[in-house]
């Protein structure tokens, strides 16, 4: 069952991003900071997978895709033990964090503050109650919860991706969002993956970025998390998206905003865990990760160098 990228923007008020991005990229920081401190250790995928309850025939975790880490060869460090899956399980989902370049971060001093700030939040609040909701709901439950939940942002994701001209994948979350709704009980049920239609989720801040907007300057909203001008634009689109679906009466929102929080943080949770194991300074691998996560989705999978950084005219993207 592979389950959607969903953020503290989406659960907060509607958005497309980032409690479970926040967590994937600082574990991808995580695991290539272990990894260049112990640079002479093997990396076990298998041992990966367990730490991280992957699927060892997809290597894939709530929805991320594998991407294949090579092992290195020589003898494990004992020290190295709760690392070297970090460093597997990340290069899975992402491979190499490009460092970021000069003046992606002139904010950094505020930035580092109110990361500090969702932090704590996290710390005290979000995070207390992810865990209880874990403990308490039935993982079918939980399951159910997020089937429905992605199909909501399933049906936004194919307006974007029609928008970024891709009608092939368009039509295909289309029918992915009415197999789901008719067939799957509104959504409960997630029969269009078992039939081959993949969740491919798209938001308005890599539309823009399709169209060629720059992402600018990198930013940490508060509660949201990592972003940057462009995506704090699009973001303004998803949640006015998220706030024509949901109910417009106040203590229905409320409802679905609590759940849609928990929900998301809850699937980031096995990731903060293996994340707070690891001592580095988790701002910089934060910053760096979302902005090469956020680059090589514009893209597709595939940037180009840093010197031909266009989106290509007459060679459109591969349906």
């Amino acid at each position: 069952m592979k389950r959607p990228m969903r953020s503290l923007q989406m659960a907060a008020c509607g958005g497309s991003r980032t409690v479970l991005t926040f967590c994937l990229v600082a574990v991808l920081g995580a695991g290539l900071s272990a990894g260049a401190a112990q640079a002479q250790t093997p990396i076990d995928p298998q041992a990966a997978d367990a730490a991280l309850g992957l699927d060892a025939s997809s290597g894939a975790a709530s929805g991320a895709t594998s991407s294949g880490a090579t092992p290195r060869a020589s003898s494990p460090g004992p020290s190295a033990t709760a690392q070297v899956p970090g460093m597997a399980a990340a290069m899975r989902f992402w491979g190499t964090v490009r460092p970021s370049l000069p003046g992606q971060d002139p904010f950094e001093r505020l930035n580092r503050a109110v990361f500090i700030f969702n932090g704590v939040v996290d710390h005290f609040v979000v995070k207390p109650v992810a865990e209880a909701y874990e403990a308490a709901v039935p993982k079918p439950v939980r399951t159910g919860v997020g089937n429905v939940l992605g199909n909501v942002s399933d049906a936004w994701s194919a307006v974007n991706l029609a928008l970024q001209g891709k009608g092939t994948r368009a039509a295909e979350m289309t029918m992915r969002v009415g197999l789901n709704t008719v067939f799957g009980l509104g959504g409960l049920l997630d029969i269009a993956s078992e039939a081959g239609l993949e969740r491919q989720s798209e938001d308005f801040g890599q539309t823009l970025g399709r169209w060629g907007v720059p992402p600018g300057p990198y930013l940490v909203l508060p509660l949201f998390g990592p972003s940057s001008v462009r995506d704090a634009v699009g973001f303004r689109l998803d949640t006015a998206y998220n706030s024509a679906v949901y109910p417009s009466d106040a203590p229905q929102r409320w409802r679905w905003t609590a759940l849609r929080l928990t929900d998301a943080r809850t699937d980031a949770l096995p990731f903060t865990r293996l994340l707070d194991t690891v001592a580095l300074d988790k701002y910089t691998f934060v910053r760096d990760a979302y902005l090469t996560r956020r680059r090589s989705l514009v893209y597709d999978g595939n940037p180009p160098p840093d010197d031909q950084d266009e989106l290509p005219v007459e060679a459109p993207v591969q349906e």
